[in-house]
């Protein structure tokens, strides 16, 4: 299994009234034809965004919508989020049809369930978060990755200066997250001529992998950036960072963090020294800019660090996003790519 996959800037639609669940429904759409689903896949991803957007309508108070293009293995699938302000829910009571917490008939999340590949939600005092994954039907049953990243630009702006990508060659992996300097346009391209070099170069050493970044991000504004390399059998995971990328390694007793060198990738660092990092399979790497707080502990939210890493990243965002900056955040669960 090979994968070189650059994430796209996450799409957000506001769902706080009963005219906003069409928009919804139309960005889904749009994402579904660009991912290439032929028109009954895509129908399956226009449900889905429907039903979900009415949920948070009816069920939630009001919200958003995050809509990601995701890779899986052997293609390109859509993912819906919503966070809402409801009074949340439990997902395995709500599933079965005919079960409603607001007067409805209660076929929205079984409904939900039946296009979806992957449904995962989370439910506390400030609101419900929901995640589905939707893949072509004609797709393998285990086509999805256990991975979740945001790219979303800070707000009133329409570039996103945060940068993520993928690659992996069937036994090793490379995460690699940006974070162009300021925000808007100058700070995207940056983040693009970074993730443009990861795209195109070999090799799974995170120091060398650094200094491609930073030949490829010369003449920009130039950022923060981490590169982590996961070896075979996920227990190896060698890290390079240059600037206030955040890095952490999380397991249900605790999270070890990940240092980053002083610098500006682009412009100037003195040496990417990596370090080493031995983990058990099933650990959950989690990598994100400094538009994100970095004082969370998956030890608040108990049971969440076991999730899909694409729900663990919502909930991060929705409770740690400091509001004034572009945020990006990626999670990998070891072990699951090779």
């Amino acid at each position: 299994m090979d994968l070189n996959f650059t994430g796209q800037v996450t799409r957000v639609v506001a769902v706080e009234e009963v005219s906003q669940v069409g928009q919804a429904r139309r960005e889904a759409l749009a994402l579904a034809e660009h991912a290439g689903f032929d028109e009954m896949d895509a129908g399956r991803v226009a449900l889905a965004a429907t039903e979900l957007a009415t949920n948070v309508i009816k069920h939630g108070r009001g919200g958003r919508m995050y809509l990601s293009l995701v890779c899986g293995r052997s293609g390109r699938g859509v993912e819906l989020c919503t966070l809402d302000a409801g009074p949340g829910f439990s997902l395995s009571e709500c599933l079965p049809d005919g079960v409603s917490t607001g007067g409805t008939q209660g076929l929205g999340l079984g409904a939900i369930r039946r296009q979806a590949t992957v449904l995962d939600a989370w439910s506390d005092a400030r609101g419900a978060v929901i995640v589905a994954r939707i893949y072509p039907s004609r797709s393998a049953p285990d086509i999805d990755l256990a991975y979740g990243a945001l790219r979303i630009p800070m707000r009133h702006e329409v570039a996103c200066g945060d940068g993520w990508h993928l690659r992996a060659d069937g036994h090793n992996t490379v995460v690699t997250l940006i974070d162009g300097l300021g925000h808007g346009l100058p700070a995207a391209d940056a983040a693009q001529a970074g993730t443009a070099a990861m795209a195109s170069a070999s090799g799974f050493d995170a120091a060398t992998l650094i200094g491609a970044m930073h030949a490829g991000m010369s003449g920009s504004r130039g950022g923060a950036a981490a590169v982590a390399c996961v070896g075979p059998g996920a227990q190896n995971v060698q890290f390079a960072g240059i600037g206030n990328i955040a890095a952490s390694l999380c397991e249900p007793t605790g999270s070890r963090g990940m240092a980053s060198h002083p610098g500006i990738v682009g412009v100037q660092f003195r040496k990417a020294q990596p370090f080493h990092f031995h983990t058990p399979a099933g650990t959950l790497l989690v990598m994100h800019s400094d538009g994100l707080q970095a004082r969370w502990s998956l030890r608040d939210y108990p049971g969440l660090v076991h999730r899909h890493p694409a729900l663990i990243v919502a909930v991060l965002q929705r409770d740690f996003d400091r509001g004034r900056d572009d945020v990006g955040i990626v999670a990998l669960r070891l072990g699951d790519i090779h």
